[in-house]
């Protein structure tokens, strides 16, 4: 059974219908016209947002592809960071060998570079071992120096490889120079413990006028190293022996720890 509210509500929409069934023909059509701008709106908006929904379905991946995609671009990053790292060590190749060009047109020496293709484990930081042997000319005692200074003495000689023994090692001392006006002399030894960039020279005059930052070359005593050749510069100094000599911590110019080409300095 229907109940009162909706009696009325029945006789109220039978009334409508029957008001705009006896309406003229142009009332009608203005009335439809009116409705449908009304309702226009809403029915492009609810378009709309099913245009929108269907996109979104059509751009949602499923997951196995999302983390395929991904692990392409990993791949791709880390292909593009190792040509990065190729491309800058090539750079710095090509640097050091354009100093090095350079460096041998300078200098009146007759010398031929070498690669450093091995370090003594045993011994790491006072002899390498590189590709040039007696097949090259290489004999025992040669000098052995990069462009930025002398890094020691070859101490053995194979046919396509040597030992070359460097600065701060114990047997290799060599004789050098201060550029001061007293042209002081000593003896390049042993390195500090704990900095393998600094040795000592000892055998110094009392009366030696040092100074931190004097440049030491090597004198040309003794006949084994050219007189000229850069070893490096005085840090300070001390006296020992009851003040009868001076030692004197010296930084060296080549980077001993860092060595990748050396030269091979020949008579």
């Amino acid at each position: 059974m229907l109940r009162r509210p909706q009696y009325i509500s029945l006789a109220l929409l039978v009334v409508l219908a029957l008001v705009l069934l006896n309406l003229p023909g142009g009332t009608t059509a203005r009335l439809k016209l009116t409705l449908g701008s009304l309702f226009l709106p809403l029915f492009g908006l609810t378009s709309s947002a099913q245009q929108a929904a269907a996109r979104a379905g059509d751009a949602l991946l499923p997951r196995s592809e999302l983390l395929r995609q991904n692990e392409a671009l990993l791949r791709d990053n880390q292909s593009l960071r190792f040509q990065l790292l190729k491309a800058e060590e090539t750079a710095r190749e090509n640097e050091r060998l354009r100093k090095n060009i350079g460096w041998q047109q300078q200098k009146p020496w007759k010398v031929k570079l070498g690669r450093v293709v091995l370090r003594e484990p045993s011994n790491w930081w006072r002899t390498v071992q590189i590709d040039l042997g007696t097949r090259d000319g290489v004999s025992n005692n040669l000098p052995v120096l990069t462009v930025d200074g002398l890094v020691g003495r070859v101490a053995s000689a194979s046919l396509t490889h040597s030992q070359v023994v460097l600065l701060g090692d114990l047997d290799c001392r060599v004789s050098g120079m201060v550029e001061n006006e007293t042209h002081d002399t000593g003896v390049i030894g042993a390195a500090g413990p704990l900095d393998n960039s600094l040795v000592e020279m000892g055998y110094l005059s009392r009366s030696a006028h040092l100074k931190p930052g004097q440049k030491v070359v090597t004198s040309g005593l003794g006949g084994l190293y050219p007189k000229g050749i850069p070893i490096g510069l005085i840090v300070d100094s001390r006296m020992v022996e009851y003040g009868l000599s001076i030692v004197a911590r010296v930084r060296l110019s080549a980077n001993i720890a860092g060595l990748e080409e050396v030269w091979v300095l020949f008579p």
